[in-house]
């Protein structure tokens, strides 16, 4: 019996794609609403403290996604 053409098996993976894109999409929201009521919880101190640890992160997610689709 002969193995599965690789054409086959990016098929199946371009089908799979979006629900995993869709699975770690909830994921990343669900992550996100708990962090967000637990630093609600917390009071306006810690929030100048988190909005910038926040905004650092996205900015550096930015840098390391275009450094590594430029490469």
């Amino acid at each position: 019996m002969r193995p599965p053409s690789p054409h086959a098996a990016e098929a199946l993976t371009g089908l799979l794609l979006p629900f995993w894109q869709l699975v770690i999409g909830l994921f990343v929201l669900a992550t996100v609403v708990v962090a967000g009521y637990r630093l609600v919880r917390r009071g306006p101190s810690r929030m100048g403290g988190a909005m910038v640890l926040v905004g650092c992160a996205v900015v550096c997610v930015a840098v390391l996604s275009y450094l590594v689709q430029t490469l």
